[in-house]
C-alpha cells in the first residue's frame, strides 16, 4: 500500500537554543503584530469619555505638577531652562521607558490564556507593546515640538543643536531598556509574583534616581556616581541636550547606557525563551 505524502502548510518546531529570536517566525505574524498594536492603542482609551486626549493630558498635568512643586515651592534650578519645557523634556523619554518596562513585565500572566491555547511566536507579544508605546510616545513628543517652538518663538534661551542626529538612537536605548527589563521580570513573575507589586512602585522610586525633575548638574559630586549607574541617566540629559542646549553630555556615559541595554536585552530574552517553553506549568 503506498503512503501518502502529506503537505503541511506549518510545522512547528522548538527553538534550537537560547537566543533563536525565531525573527523569521515574527516577520510570518507581522499581521498579528499590527493587531495587537492596534488593540495596545486603541482598547485602553475605548471606553473613556476624552479617549486619545489623555496622551496629551497626562504629561500636561505631571509637567503643571513638577513646575508647581519642584520648581516654584522647591526651588530646583532648571538651569535657566523654562520650567515646563525641562521637566516634559523628561517626562516624554522617562513614560516611554517606564510604559515599555512595566508593560511587558506582565507578558506572561495577563495573555497565559492566549499562550496556552493558540501558537504564535511569543516574542510578538512583547513587541506589540513596544511599538503601541512608541506611538504614544510620538503623541507626546510631537507636544513637546509644539512647547519648544513656543517657547523658540517668544525668545527662549534653549539651542537645538547636533546632538538631534542622536534622538531616534537614543528611543531604541530607551525601547531596549524598557523591554529587556520587562521580558526579564515577566520571566521571574511566572514564579514570584511579589515583582509585580514590586514594579509599580519601583518605577516611581527609580524615577528619581533619574534626572527627570533636576538636571545632573545640581547634584553634589558624592551622589554622582549613583545616578549616572542608572542607564537612564545619560538618556534623558543627551535628550535635554539635544533639543534644549542645556544638559550634560558624554560619549563614556552613552557607550555605558548602550552596553547596558545590550546586556539587558540579551538577559532578557534568554530568561525569556528559557521560561516560556514551561510558564504552563507555573503560572
Amino acid at each position: 500500500m503506498k503512503e501518502e505524502e502529506e503537505d503541511w502548510t506549518l510545522v512547528i518546531k522548538p527553538s534550537s537554543g537560547l537566543f533563536d529570536l525565531q525573527l523569521k517566525e515574527v516577520w510570518r505574524y507581522r499581521d498579528l503584530l499590527q493587531m495587537f498594536v492596534r488593540r495596545d492603542f486603541v482598547a485602553v482609551y475605548k471606553q473613556t469619555i476624552l479617549g486619545p486626549i489623555w496622551f496629551f493630558l497626562q504629561p500636561i498635568f505631571t509637567t503643571i505638577t513638577f513646575t508647581i512643586v519642584f520648581g516654584n515651592i522647591a526651588g530646583i534650578s532648571t538651569e535657566g531652562i523654562p520650567g515646563p519645557l525641562f521637566y516634559l523634556a523628561g517626562i516624554v523619554g522617562w513614560n516611554y521607558f517606564s510604559e515599555c518596562l512595566t508593560s511587558t513585565s506582565s507578558t506572561f500572566i495577563q495573555n497565559a490564556n492566549i499562550f496556552g491555547k493558540v501558537y504564535f511566536p511569543r516574542l510578538i507579544m512583547p513587541l506589540s507593546i513596544v511599538v503601541s508605546n512608541l506611538l504614544k510616545f510620538g503623541v507626546q513628543f510631537v507636544l513637546f515640538l509644539v512647547l519648544l517652538g513656543y517657547f523658540i518663538v517668544i525668545g527662549a534661551q534653549v539651542q537645538p543643536n547636533w546632538a538631534l542626529v542622536l534622538v531616534p538612537f537614543l528611543i531604541v536605548l530607551m525601547a531596549a531598556l524598557g523591554l529587556g527589563f520587562g521580558m526579564l521580570i515577566s520571566a521571574m513573575t511566572t514564579k514570584y509574583r511579589d515583582l509585580k507589586f514590586l514594579i509599580t512602585f519601583g518605577m516611581q522610586l527609580a524615577m528619581y534616581a533619574s534626572p527627570v525633575i533636576y538636571p545632573l548638574s545640581t547634584l553634589p559630586e558624592k551622589y554622582k556616581p549613583y545616578i549616572l549607574a542608572n542607564p537612564m541617566t545619560s538618556i534623558i540629559e543627551t535628550f535635554r541636550y539635544a533639543f534644549l542646549g542645556e544638559g550634560s553630555f558624554s560619549w563614556m556615559y552613552l557607550g555605558y547606557s548602550t552596553l547596558f541595554a545590550v546586556t539587558i536585552i540579551s538577559l532578557g530574552i534568554l530568561v525569556f525563551n528559557k521560561v516560556e517553553k514551561s510558564f504552563m506549568d507555573t503560572v
